[in-house]
C-alpha cells in the first residue's frame, strides 16, 4: 500500500537507531528562521497519563494487533521457551563473563576490526551464496543519485529537495552521524524533523483511529503544510533548499562524587534562511543525527511478544520504569505493527524504514512510498512539477529489487565481538551497570525467532542492551514533539552494541540523538525522567566505579 512520503510520516518514520535522545520544540515564528528550543511552558502536556482501564485494554489488545507479517516464524517449543528463559535471565555473578557474552550477535558476530570498517562487515554466518546480494546492496547504499532528466537512468530521481545524495553520506561508514562542528562543517548527517498540531476537524490517520480503539487519545500531528515532515538543506538546480541548520550551545556544569565535574552542552537549533516562507504556527522541530546500522536484522527478529513482556505502562511493579510499546501503521502491510526502528520507534521493519529514508532524505520513490517528489508538499508546486525518475522500466525510482537489496544489506551488517569482556575493570563496570538500574531499560539479552528463510538472524542469543520500548527521559531530553504513541518526552531505548567503537569508525564520540554529548559519561548525565535514579546513582558512585562503568560500555 504505497503512500505519499509526507503523509506516511504521520506515523513518525525517521532515521535509524543509536544511543540517546534530544531536545527541540520549534516556535515556527518569523520568515527567515525558526528556533528549536526546550519550551515546555508553551506546549500541551507531554506526559503519558496511564489509567488502569487503558492499561488493561492495551495489554489485552496489543498482542493481537502486533503480528509479524514480515517474518516467516517457526513457533518455539515448550522446551525452547524454558531454555530461553534460563539463558536470558539477568546476570547475578559478575566475577567472570557470562557464557557466549563475547558474541554480541550470536553466530552472526563478526571479528572486531581495528580500522574504520568495523561496522561494514556482513553477518559472520551468512551463506556464501548470499554474499553477492550483500555486496550489491552495499553498492546501492553508497550510490550517488543524480537529478532528472539524466542519461544514467538507473540513478536519476534525486530530490528535487534532499538531505543527502546517498544512504552512506548520512550513515558514514555504516556508523553514527554527528552535528556540525562549526559554521564551516557540513550538517549532512543531521537534520530537523518537523510536524504541526493536527487541525481538530482533520480526518484521523490509520494509526490514530486504531489507537482510539485501544482507549488512547494521542496528541495528533501532521507534516508542516509547506515544509512536510523534515527540512531538506539541499535542492537540485533551480530549487532553493528549505533551510540551513545552525546549532549553538550553552554549557552547564554537573558536580560528581569525589570532587569531579562534568560539563554538558545545552543545544539550541535554528532553521535559518527558510526558503519557502515561515513555518506553520505551532511547528515542532526535533534534531536527528544518523544512527549506526549494525545489528538491525537481529533487532527485527526479536519476538514482539518478548518486547511486549517488558512493557509496564502504569508502572505496576513500582520500580519507576514504565516502558511502553510504540505502535505504528505499516504502509507495506496495511495494519498496525510494533514500532522498532527510529528514535521514537516510528518504523516497524527495516524495509519500510529504508523506503522512508529514500523518500525523505534523498527524494527517491519506492514501491512503499511511491510519490517521486519525496517530501515536497502541495505548497511546493515547482518541486512536484519538476522532472522525476519514475517514468522508465523501474516504475519507481528505486524498484522492488533495489529496495530488497538495500534491505538485505541493512539487515546483515554485522555486530563486532566484545573486547576485554573478562577484564576485571570491565566486569566491575558491568556490575555497576546492573546495580545502577541501567539494565532496567537497556535489557542485555534476547533470543531471536527461529526463522525459515533468514539463517543469519534465526534463533540467535544476542546482547543488544535495549528493550525497544518508549520511556519518559525527562525535560532535559524532551523535544515536545509527539510521534504516534510517543509523547514529547518519550524515546525508544537505543541498543548499545558497538558503541565503544564509535571513535574508531567515525572519528568522534558524539552521542545522543542530536550528538550533544561528547562522551559516554555526558550521555549518561543527560538521562532524566524514568532514568533519573540511574543517573543519580552514576553521579554518586565512587569515581573508580564510574570509570569502570564507562570501560564496560566501551567494551560493547
Amino acid at each position: 500500500m504505497a503512500k505519499n512520503a509526507s503523509l506516511g510520516r504521520w506515523v513518525a518514520v525517521g532515521l535509524g537507531l543509536g544511543i540517546g535522545l534530544g531536545t527541540g520544540a520549534g516556535t515556527g515564528a518569523g520568515t527567515g528562521a525558526a528556533t528549536a528550543q526546550t519550551a515546555a511552558a508553551e506546549q500541551p502536556s507531554d506526559t503519558y497519563a496511564p489509567t488502569t482501564a487503558a492499561d488493561k485494554t492495551n495489554a489485552a489488545a496489543l498482542p493481537d494487533a502486533l503480528a509479524e507479517p514480515h517474518l516467516d516464524v517457526i513457533p518455539r517449543t515448550e522446551d525452547e521457551t524454558a531454555r530461553i528463559a534460563d539463558v536470558t535471565a539477568p546476570a547475578r555473578d559478575f566475577s567472570a563473563p557470562e557464557r557466549f557474552e563475547a558474541n554480541q550477535a550470536g553466530a552472526a558476530t563478526v571479528r572486531a576490526r581495528t580500522d574504520a570498517d568495523a561496522f561494514s562487515q556482513s553477518s559472520a554466518n551468512m551463506p556464501f551464496e548470499s554474499e553477492l546480494n550483500f555486496k550489491v546492496g552495499n553498492g546501492l547504499f553508497k550510490k550517488l543519485w543524480v537529478s532528472s532528466p539524466s542519461s544514467t537512468l538507473a540513478s536519476d530521481g534525486l530530490g528535487p529537495l534532499y538531505n543527502a545524495r546517498s544512504c552512506q553520506r548520512c550513515h558514514l561508514k555504516d556508523g553514527r552521524g554527528h552535528p556540525p562542528a562549526g559554521p564551516d562543517d557540513s550538517a549532512v548527517s543531521m537534520f530537523l524533523r518537523i510536524s504541526v498540531p493536527a487541525p481538530e476537524a482533520s480526518e484521523m490517520s490509520e494509526i490514530e483511529a486504531f489507537l482510539v480503539t485501544l482507549g488512547e487519545e494521542t496528541r495528533r500531528t501532521r507534516p508542516d503544510p509547506t515544509y512536510g515532515g523534515q527540512l531538506q538543506d539541499f535542492g537540485v538546480a533551480g530549487h532553493p533548499a528549505e533551510y540551513r541548520l545552525d546549532v549553538a550551545y550553552a554549557e552547564r556544569e554537573i558536580a560528581l562524587s569525589g570532587g569531579e565535574t562534568a560539563t554538558l552542552r545545552v543545544p539550541s537549533y535554528t532553521a535559518a534562511d527558510l526558503g519557502y516562507g515561515p513555518l506553520a504556527p505551532g511547528a515542532m522541530l526535533s534534531p536527528r543525527v544518523a544512527p549506526p546500522m549494525i545489528g538491525l536484522g537481529l533487532l527485527e527478529a526479536i519476538p514482539a511478544a518478548d518486547i511486549l513482556a517488558g512493557a509496564d505502562p502504569g508502572d505496576a511493579d513500582g520500580d519507576g520504569i514504565s516502558g511502553r510499546a510504540q505502535v505504528v501503521w505499516s504502509f507495506e502491510f496495511d495494519r498496525p505493527m510494533l514500532g522498532r526502528f527510529g528514535w521514537k520507534a516510528g518504523a516497524p521493519t527495516i524495509r519500510e524504514q529504508s523506503a522512508s529514508a529514500f523518500a525523505g532524505d534523498i527524494g527517491i520513490s519506492s514501491p512503499i512510498f511511491d510519490t517521486p517528489w519525496g517530501d515536497c508538499t502541495e505548497a511546493q508546486a515547482d518541486c512536484r512539477d519538476a522532472p522525476h525518475g519514475d517514468d522508465d522500466a523501474r516504475g519507481t525510482e528505486i524498484d522492488v529489487e533495489g529496495l530488497d537489496l538495500v534491505t538485505f544489506y541493512s539487515r546483515n551488517l554485522g555486530v563486532p565481538a566484545r573486547r576485554d569482556e573478562g577484564d576485571p575493570q570491565v566486569l566491575r563496570g558491568k556490575q555497576m551497570f546492573h546495580d545502577a538500574g541501567c539494565a532496567s531499560c537497556h535489557t542485555p539479552k534476547y533470543v531471536t525467532h527461529r526463522l525459515k528463510d533468514q539463517p543469519e538472524q534465526s534463533f540467535q542469543l544476542i546482547w543488544p542492551h535495549t528493550d525497544l520500548l518508549l520511556h519518559d527521559m525527562g525535560e532535559g531530553l524532551a523535544d515536545h514533539r509527539p510521534e504516534g504513541r510517543a509523547t514529547g518526552r518519550e524515546w525508544r531505548t537505543p541498543p548499545l552494541w558497538g558503541i565503544g567503537l564509535t571513535e574508531q569508525v567515525n572519528g568522534h564520540t558524539n552521542f545522543l540523538h542530536d550528538g550533544r554529548a561528547r562522551s559516554l559519561l555526558e550521555a549518561i548525565l543527560w538521562h532524566g525522567g524514568e532514568a533519573a535514579a540511574a543517573q543519580q546513582a552514576v553521579v554518586a558512585m565512587p569515581a573508580p566505579d564510574r570509570a569502570a562503568l564507562i570501560r564496560y560500555l566501551e567494551s560493547l
